[in-house]
């Protein structure tokens, strides 16, 4: 019988991600505007947040639907000026 061996496993270790400072100041409820990419952004409103804030989920504008925004995903969630 052949051993248990995990071959091309990653030998790279975890790293915990970290979510930026300004999304531990995430509330439910909060309008934000979340830029994807440099010129691809779109407003909406935080329907949950995890205990860590480092997953999000943004209701957009416009009717483009819910979305999870992880803090290791390259977006940037910033809240609106009022």
């Amino acid at each position: 019988m052949a051993k248990n061996v995990k071959h091309d496993a990653v030998d790279v270790p975890l790293r915990r991600a970290t979510p930026a400072p300004h999304w531990k100041q995430l509330r439910q409820g909060d309008r934000v505007r979340v830029v994807f990419t440099p010129g691809f952004e779109s407003g909406g409103l935080v329907d949950a947040i995890t205990g860590d804030h480092t997953a999000v989920w943004i209701n957009l504008d416009g009717g483009r639907g819910r979305t999870l925004l992880h803090c290791s995903d390259g977006v940037e969630i910033l809240p609106e000026e009022d």
